[in-house]
């Protein structure tokens, strides 16, 4: 019996909408790992991990889709944030910039990987290191600056040297978002990273 096409897009909608599902639980199961509250007002958490890897696992549209089904998840209240935080209310706190920065920062990722080259395991994690360092440290802190300027009060150059305190933390999740991609890589060759294809 041939499949109909319509039964294969059906097959697809619901694979992406599974992976979708998986990764925005991806990262309501990284907000159990405890934050690190500093006193700046913007806690040091592992869930920029979740971002990276949304991007370069799923691409640019479903690893935003991922980010907006967490996002919205926090907004109506279910303490998916590091420290049980959720709620409108963390949309107004200092990291706000960091955490609306979640969505595009894995649009950004998940299209920088979609372009770079997969040839072998090695070549996609390193495709996947700089997928995330641009994309999930460089416009991830750009937000985060913006917010602190924004909801802070703080200068420029006082934001920009808050985020620095960060810096080498997200730097270790981009090594951390590579070994994992080089793992799956390995395990799983037909995975298309970056939505490819």
């Amino acid at each position: 019996m041939m499949t109909t096409p319509s039964h294969t897009v059906s097959r697809s909608g619901a694979r992406s909408m599974a992976q979708v599902s998986l990764f925005a639980a991806l990262m309501a199961v990284m907000g159990l790992i405890p934050k690190i509250d500093l006193p700046l007002g913007v806690p040091i958490t592992i869930q920029s991990l979740g971002v990276m890897l949304a991007g370069v696992m799923l691409g640019p549209w479903r690893g935003l889709q991922s980010m907006l089904l967490f996002l919205a998840a926090v907004a109506v209240g279910l303490p998916l944030l590091s420290g049980g935080r959720g709620g409108l209310g963390v949309f107004m706190t200092p990291s706000a910039g960091y955490l609306l920065g979640y969505a595009l920062a894995a649009c950004i990722v998940g299209a920088l990987m979609a372009a770079l080259p997969q040839s072998s395991p090695r070549r996609t994690a390193i495709s996947a290191f700089i997928a995330s360092l641009l994309g999930g440290l460089v416009c991830l802190h750009a937000f985060g600056v913006l917010g602190l300027m924004l909801l802070a009060n703080m200068s420029l150059d006082q934001a920009f040297k808050v985020t620095l305190a960060f810096v080498p933390g997200d730097f270790i999740k981009c090594i951390l978002c590579a070994i994992i991609v080089h793992t799956v890589a390995r395990g799983m060759p037909d995975w298309r990273f970056g939505g490819r294809q």
